[in-house]
């Protein structure tokens, strides 16, 4: 199975290719691992094992005011599962959508050196898999 974890070159590419002007929507699709992994991150890790998910939540605590800062909103977040139409067997864990003003602002947010240094670790160490989709909002009328 493979992990996907970070975004590629080539795919940062595709996303800039795309000309979304405005606002817009990550949709991430995020699935723990069991214990959290701080083996990139040991300054981050607690002092007894941890859950993955235990591990996101300190993540979202230590990234919102970033997130928040860059004029980004946590609109949604919730608990996952099985799908009602997907691949059977898959699962996510949870699932949340970001919003943020553009593009820039959302590359501004993901380079933020507080974000890096401060919170990211605990994402690394959290998850086992994740998917994350940018929503550009439709036009009026629809």
């Amino acid at each position: 199975m493979t992990s996907h974890l970070e975004p590629t070159q080539k795919s940062a590419m595709a996303l800039f290719g795309r000309g979304i002007a405005g606002p817009v929507v990550m949709l991430n699709l995020l699935r723990f691992r069991a214990v959290a992994d701080y083996a990139q991150h040991p300054a981050l890790a607690p002092a007894d094992p941890i859950s993955g998910e235990a591990a996101f939540d300190r993540y979202v605590a230590a990234t919102l005011p970033h997130l928040r800062e860059s004029g980004g909103e946590l609109m949604f977040m919730g608990a996952g599962g099985a799908f009602f139409i997907g691949p059977e067997g898959e699962r996510w864990d949870r699932a949340m959508l970001v919003r943020q003003a553009s593009l820039e602002s959302f590359i501004a947010f993901a380079g933020n050196e507080a974000y890096l240094t401060g919170a990211i670790g605990h994402r690394a160490a959290a998850l086992e898999d994740s998917r994350l989709l940018p929503l550009a909002e439709l036009g009026e009328g629809l």
